[in-house]
């Protein structure tokens, strides 16, 4: 079993608000015009890692099934009259990236993982047994669409970070990762969200002979 304190909680739960209405209400997160090249998920991630403030000696773990891919079908679809803006923010680093290059602030590890079933369990994993005595484990998407058809992004945008403790403080609850006998197990970003969302408890498998335990005081 590997357990961690849940410290602080931070939660971004737009739906289906657009980029230029997130722009519009975060940027006073960022030094001004900051904002201009941020994709809607690093305006996000920037709100809920403010109260987290993860300092040198911490770890960062993210996950993400989709990233950010807004910025690439934006820029493709400048085309013919191909947009210099719009190409510099289809190569940006990932959402956190954006944030601690934007604040200029140092981590001691930055994890980023991407994947659908079972990235909740492996991102989980990560930060539960990172070295540092603080983590912050966060994730998250934007909503586009690539097509009317197609399944290639989030039904909705939406941001998390938990700050974890390995000992000491007591706090708002516990994430918890146990080994178990079963061979199949999923458990997708969204799912977590809802359960941090709404402060819920959570207790399932989370992956093959993972089971992922969220508890709440």
């Amino acid at each position: 079993m590997i357990e961690r304190e849940i410290i602080l909680l931070g939660i971004e739960d737009p739906g289906s608000e657009e980029l230029d209405a997130t722009r519009t209400r975060l940027r006073g997160l960022f030094a001004k015009g900051a904002t201009r090249r941020m994709t809607q998920l690093g305006l996000l991630m920037g709100s809920v890692l403010e109260p987290m403030r993860a300092s040198g000696a911490d770890t960062v773990v993210y996950a993400s099934k989709y990233g950010e891919s807004r910025a690439l079908r934006d820029y493709l679809a400048s085309f013919p009259s191909a947009s210099p803006t719009l190409f510099q923010t289809s190569i940006h680093p990932s959402a956190v990236q954006q944030v601690l290059v934007a604040r200029q602030q140092p981590v001691r590890e930055f994890l980023p993982l991407a994947g659908d079933a079972q990235i909740v369990a492996h991102a989980a994993q990560a930060a539960l047994l990172a070295p540092a005595p603080s983590v912050v484990f966060c994730g998250g998407e934007e909503c586009i669409a690539w097509s009317d058809n197609d399944k290639a992004s989030s039904p909705a945008a939406f941001a998390f970070a938990l700050l974890l403790s390995n000992g000491g403080a007591r706090g708002l609850g516990t994430l918890r990762l146990e080994a178990c006998d079963d061979g199949a197990g999923d458990l997708a970003l969204p799912a977590f969200f809802a359960a941090l969302r709404g402060r819920r408890p959570l207790d399932r498998i989370a992956a093959p002979g993972m089971r992922l335990i969220l508890e709440w005081r």
